[in-house]
């Protein structure tokens, strides 16, 4: 059965399948000798290279999971041309090589944003988690440099015009705070680029300090360091496949965790992803 190119190198780990379409789009797939374009269909018949690398399709790939907590000043591309340090300098390295298995980021996060960022080598499953159709939330910890009054929260819940178009909270609430510095949490369904920010900003509140705190069901853990970074257990591997109705394959040897793994997923909301496209 013939499969969307951008999806087969997605599923090998090469990055999202928005990535892979850029690559396409680039020049830098070549199926059968020819240049590839985008929404070509190839099954197991075709030979394709990647820059110019034969692609060896693996059929079985362990899932894997990573959670990290991004310090501020650190970027997430995979490299720099400024030579500024990157989320993948922190995180093991994966295959052994240079066009072999790859971890694919779930969302982004600015350099002057902290907190969970994911990790997979599972190009479906980042697809799954990053498409707004899927109905996966975000949770912000954001500190402002006042307060805002319940007539403001409510109002950036109902929405904003932003550049052109309507932005909104789906749910933003006080923390805890003193003088100048109060924390809020905010909770946005997609997170476009710099959209905490903008939203507060519509207010007259400047966003001091921005973190991520949750992005679905996967919440960052309290004993997690700042830099560091967590496998997910084989419990919760299973239970987020089951959640997005994703099949998944454990290998022997990894059919339980060791003891003392501990989970980081919360008790979430069923969800609906009948209608998430394959893309």
């Amino acid at each position: 059965m013939s499969q969307k190119l951008h999806k087969v190198l997605a599923d090998q780990g090469f990055g999202s399948r928005r990535e892979m379409e850029r690559w396409i789009g680039a020049g830098r797939i070549i199926v059968n000798g020819e240049i590839a374009t985008v929404g070509k269909r190839v099954d197991t018949k075709d030979v394709i290279k990647v820059d110019g690398q034969r692609l060896k399709i693996n059929p079985v790939r362990a899932p894997r999971v990573l959670v990290m907590n991004k310090r501020e000043g650190v970027i997430c591309t995979r490299r720099d041309p400024r030579g500024r340090k990157t989320v993948f300098d922190d995180i093991p390295r994966i295959g052994n090589s240079r066009h072999g298995e790859r971890w694919v980021t779930v969302g982004r996060l600015d350099v002057a944003t902290s907190g969970l960022l994911i990790f997979t080598n599972d190009g479906a499953l980042a697809n799954r988690l990053m498409h707004p159709s899927t109905g996966i939330d975000r949770e912000y910890a954001v500190r402002l440099d006042g307060l805002l009054g319940e007539e403001a929260m409510e109002r950036l819940k109902d929405g904003v015009s932003i550049d052109g178009e309507i932005q909104r909270f789906s749910d933003v609430r006080y923390y805890d705070g003193r003088g100048n510095n109060h924390w809020y949490h905010a909770v946005l369904m997609e997170g476009r680029n710099r959209e905490v920010r903008k939203l507060f900003h519509t207010e007259g509140r400047l966003v001091t300090r921005l973190k991520r705190v949750r992005y679905g069901p996967v919440v960052l853990p309290s004993w997690l360091k700042r830099g560091s970074v967590a496998n997910m257990g084989v419990s919760d591997l299973v239970m987020l496949y089951d959640l997005l109705r994703m099949p998944i394959t454990i290998p022997k040897g990894r059919s339980s965790d060791k003891t003392g793994t501990r989970s980081l997923l919360i008790p979430y909301p069923e969800l609906d992803v009948r209608s998430a496209p394959a893309r």
